[in-house]
């Protein structure tokens, strides 16, 4: 069996090294692995710097046939696309009963994915964004990607200096890890600041430590009206959570039985 695993990892190996050029780096999150695509641009120059979350199968037909693809493979939870970056985020190991659930099963049938759906000469080439997505997005309006992240003149003062240290001093560092933080708004009555934590980060164990000792410590640093710094979850994100809550329960009871 042993001896089949590793003929299997191999061959996936071989086949992704003659087309792409992907290379994998660990997170601080043990179920989410970085595949780094220094071949391919993923996103369009206008967003380049932004990050795009795919958490279901449903966000994923809305937003990217690369994500779809992704979803195929057993295991796969949430996709998060960076420029040249996917960090995948999988199953816990803990609430399934497959073997198939752990990263040396699935990391070469991920990059199989990735190359075969982002190289020019396959056959089943795929976009990573849906044209709709694209046209949302390119919209100057749009929050989540474009006006929020960066400082603007009509920003107060005091929230333009927090966008500008998200941007050049924690976002950089957050996606070394491959993750994302998105700035959300500023309470100056109580001195929050909202951010939405994203990918590697977001499931992560020690995504308290980083709220907290990164970010907080940084913005309270340099930013005295920041009191505190608080993540916050879109609606739809917060019934998918508890939805997997729900799941993860009932996983949990069947393995103890």
């Amino acid at each position: 069996m042993k001896t089949f695993n590793a003929m299997y990892s191999n061959r996936f190996a071989s086949q992704f090294r003659r087309l792409l050029s992907i290379q994998t780096a660990s997170t601080p999150n043990d179920n989410a692995l970085k595949f780094i695509t220094k071949d391919v641009r993923l996103l369009p120059p206008h967003i380049q710097k932004s990050t795009i979350e795919i958490d279901d199968l449903a966000s994923a037909t809305e937003k990217s046939p690369l994500a779809l693809q992704l979803f195929k493979v057993p295991g796969v939870k949430s996709i998060l696309i960076g420029d040249d970056f996917i960090t995948v985020n999988k199953v816990d190991e803990k609430l399934s009963n497959s073997d198939h659930s752990r990263w040396q099963f699935l990391k070469p049938q991920i990059i199989n994915v990735i190359d075969r759906s982002l190289s020019k000469s396959s056959e089943k080439k795929v976009n990573v964004l849906t044209p709709q997505f694209l046209e949302n997005i390119s919209n100057v309006h749009h929050d989540d990607y474009i006006v929020s992240q960066e400082p603007l003149d009509t920003d107060d003062d005091i929230t333009y200096e927090i966008k500008e240290l998200i941007n050049t001093r924690i976002r950089p560092a957050i996606q070394d890890d491959g993750g994302d933080v998105q700035f959300r708004r500023f309470d100056p009555d109580a001195g929050i600041v909202y951010i939405k934590l994203k990918g590697a980060c977001k499931s992560c164990s020690l995504s308290e430590d980083t709220l907290k000792h990164g970010i907080e410590s940084m913005l309270q640093h340099y930013v005295e009206e920041v009191k505190e710094v608080k993540a916050i979850l879109d609606p739809e994100e917060e019934i998918s959570l508890k939805e997997f809550e729900k799941l993860e329960k009932k996983l949990m009871s069947r393995s103890t039985v």
